[in-house]
């Protein structure tokens, strides 16, 4: 489907109707950060001695970041600097690889090219175990300190973790907080901005025959000190082709609970509407496509809300978001609607 084709007519809260022209983008490289962590909080400093024997040295305050530092830079693999988990493999030189990277390296040890065995460093292992390390998202905010064993689990899920880009246009690897992905989404994807919780667009496709699975539309909107994700979309269904609006929340699940949104399209005396909560773009946007979650529009129905002579694709998206408040008195939620 040729992007240069779209027409997209939108008003916002009172705005004037102004056209809007969508060219095929050029989509950035992905940027990529490397962070590094360390804690305040005490920490047990373990000490392999010559003999075999272990000591342990309460460490309290500012000073105990240099031990969990240093232990954390031996827990790092050479190979690909993530942090390792049990398998740790070394060579018969003592240099430690993690497992995953020991069948990528041909099992060749990558610092002295030694042959690398089956020899397990347990030492290592058993000096993690021990450990406490901040979340590795601790410079995003993230204040959670974790057994070094349950680190990775926390950080999978962790509230604090950046983002993916929710562009739908492009494969777009950028990652970051929502102030970032803001800009990046008006600056790179020249995505179209809009102020206020009302919408009303025209979707215009001068060919509706000509349906593939792609993205037709995004525009984001800024209500309630929110960002806001309008998707419209032609895709197969099936053996059917279907458009599909629906609107995804820059923010998490449990703050995109707090939203309801409507969504209608009509014309000829019919109406189709749909009511809902936006989903969060840590939901990807194949995702809430393929769950059905929006309003879904049938091509013969969309071709009659067009009216004419049924060759072009006119369809006007009509909708508004609102914040549930919860009413003390009887714990029943209200909704706020935007003036």
């Amino acid at each position: 489907m040729e992007f240069d084709n779209i027409e997209c007519v939108s008003t916002t809260d009172g705005m004037n109707e102004d056209e809007i022209h969508h060219h095929n983008l050029q989509h950035p490289h992905p940027h990529h950060a490397h962070h590094q962590f360390s804690s305040s909080k005490p920490h047990n400093a373990t000490n392999i001695t010559n003999n075999g024997n272990t000591t342990t040295n309460n460490i309290v305050g500012p000073t105990a970041i240099a031990p969990a530092t240093s232990v954390h830079e031996l827990l790092e693999c050479p190979v690909c600097t993530n942090s390792m988990y049990p398998p740790i493999h070394q060579c018969h030189n003592g240099h430690t690889i993690c497992s995953t990277c020991k069948t990528r390296v041909h099992h060749r040890c990558p610092t002295c090219r030694q042959e690398l065995g089956d020899i397990r460093c347990l030492a290592l292992e058993k000096v993690a175990e021990s450990l406490e390390m901040p979340c590795k998202y601790y410079n995003l905010g993230c204040p959670e300190i974790f057994p070094y064993y349950s680190k990775l689990k926390h950080e999978a899920m962790c509230n604090y973790r950046p983002y993916n880009c929710p562009y739908a246009g492009s494969e777009c690897s950028v990652v970051g907080d929502i102030p970032f992905l803001v800009g990046h989404l008006r600056d790179d994807h020249k995505v179209d901005m809009h102020t206020g919780c009302t919408f009303n667009h025209r979707y215009v496709k001068s060919n509706p025959r000509e349906v593939e699975n792609a993205t037709w539309m995004l525009t984001v909107f800024h209500c309630f000190g929110q960002y806001f994700c309008l998707h419209f979309e032609a895709f197969q269904l099936g053996m059917a082709p279907v458009y599909m609006a629906f609107l995804r929340f820059m923010g998490d699940e449990t703050e995109a609970r707090n939203y309801s949104y409507s969504l209608e399209v009509g014309a000829n005396g019919r109406k189709l509407i749909f009511e809902g909560t936006p989903r969060s773009i840590r939901d990807s946007h194949r995702k809430v496509r393929d769950s059905h979650d929006g309003l879904i529009i049938q091509r013969n129905m969309a071709l009659f809300f067009s009216g004419g002579d049924r060759k072009e694709l006119k369809l006007r998206v009509t909708g508004r978001v609102w914040k549930e408040q919860q009413n003390p008195d009887n714990g029943v939620c209200i909704p706020n609607l935007c003036s």
